[in-house]
């Protein structure tokens, strides 16, 4: 049983999403004067391709100090708020305030504690450089998707090439109905949903 349990463990894919969590809640306190501009055009960016409505049930990975919850709470049934970061969700918890159908959890992107097919819309903006696996991830947040949901994904173009980001949506099952390079964001913008092969 105990070997069980860390199969499929490694310690340095740990070691790099601790450094991440611990580097967030470090400047957590600084995240919204940093990015809150950057943050908010992508959400302008990939929000002309769909609207949240009241029937939604959103799953937000990465959800920061909860800046898209301005955008898409007033709108959404429910918006559920996720990010390894404590101190990032005490950010998050005061934004959520303003609105009744938020909600915050502290978890890891990669083992999301939802069951499968849950959500209708699922967002991860500035996630997946700071996954060791970042297929993996994709794979983990599809797993939480309808089969009809849209699943908003950005890309740091530092990180990865056009082409490569979306290989990587194809290898994770997800079909990209919308992938832009907008030369004013820093971060490729996808809107995607589960392949129907899956």
């Amino acid at each position: 049983m105990y070997i069980r349990f860390f199969e499929g463990f490694s310690v340095n894919a740990w070691k790099q999403k601790r450094s991440v969590m611990r580097r967030y809640d470090l400047t957590a306190h600084l995240y919204d004067v940093r990015y809150a501009e950057e943050q908010e055009a992508k959400y302008k960016v990939a929000l002309e391709d769909l609207s949240v409505t009241r029937n939604s049930v959103v799953l937000d990975v990465g959800c920061g100090t909860g800046l898209l919850f301005s955008y898409i709470a007033a709108e959404a049934k429910l918006v559920v708020g996720v990010d390894v970061s404590k101190q990032l969700l005490l950010q998050a918890w005061k934004r959520a305030g303003n609105f009744r159908s938020v909600h915050l959890v502290q978890a890891d992107a990669d083992h999301l504690p939802f069951r499968d097919a849950c959500f209708s819309a699922v967002f991860a903006f500035t996630v997946l450089q700071n996954m060791p696996k970042p297929s993996e991830t994709l794979v983990e947040i599809g797993r939480t998707a309808r089969r009809d949901a849209f699943i908003l994904i950005t890309g740091l173009k530092k990180a990865f090439s056009f082409e490569a980001f979306g290989e990587l949506l194809q290898q994770a099952g997800l079909r990209a109905v919308s992938l832009k390079d907008d030369d004013a964001l820093r971060c490729y913008v996808a809107v995607s949903v589960k392949s129907l092969r899956l």
